[in-house]
């Protein structure tokens, strides 16, 4: 499961091309590695308009799995994630790749992939939803108070031909054009929900192995 994604692009070109109305994440550098529970931008419907906002990565699994944070959603079926399918709880999540590990030895080896080397915008199709408790690291918050949090994770669905030969189980719902981006933010549930599907291979590449970082 993708528990490492990547972001280049700058706010003004996550603005322009998700029609972005209002932007509440300040000067925000590169982002060549994304890890769960970190703070990133994320693409909402706020009551304003759409709003590009930093939120944190992982939502609390279900109670009788601990409710330990969830980065990957696979069964949307499931009670515990339906209400956060709605419209007003989809979002956007900015990518310009995103990694697997090859099992090889004596450690796992990372791998990107994005949708060409030129590593253009693309987007996770997401879910967000407010949580209270203690999240961050140490560093941000030590303390360990409670908190309020906007916490995001995002769908995923079995591996196309590309990334299943380093990870068979699963990949990101990939959403890579306005259409699709709209679609995922403003349509009904099942409609949206059709595009939980792997991204044909043509669409995409790997671009490069090794590193945890891609665009250090």
């Amino acid at each position: 499961m993708c528990n490492l994604y990547s972001l280049r692009a700058s706010p003004d070109e996550m603005r322009k091309a998700f029609g972005v109305e209002h932007d509440r994440t300040g000067n925000l550098p590169p982002l060549p590695g994304i890890f769960p529970d970190q703070m990133a931008p994320v693409v909402w419907n706020a009551p304003e308009g759409r709003e590009l906002a930093m939120m944190r990565w992982g939502i609390p699994g279900p109670k009788a799995f601990g409710e330990h944070p969830v980065t990957n959603v696979r069964n949307v079926a499931s009670p515990h994630w339906r209400p956060w399918l709605k419209p007003e709880f989809r979002c956007l999540v900015p990518v310009t790749s995103f990694s697997e590990y090859a099992d090889t030895k004596p450690r796992k080896t990372p791998v990107w992939f994005a949708l060409s080397e030129d590593r253009p915008l693309f987007a996770f199709a997401g879910i967000w939803r407010p949580w209270r408790g203690v999240r961050g690291t140490k560093k941000e918050n030590p303390d360990r108070a409670e908190e309020e949090h906007r916490l995001f994770s995002f769908l995923t669905i079995e591996a196309n031909g590309v990334v299943g030969p380093v990870h068979p189980k699963a990949m990101p719902v990939l959403l890579t054009n306005p259409d699709e981006w709209a679609t995922w933010l403003e349509a009904p549930t099942q409609e949206a929900l059709q595009l939980q599907r792997p991204l044909p291979n043509e669409m995409m590449q790997e671009v490069a192995r090794g590193d945890r970082r891609d665009g250090a």
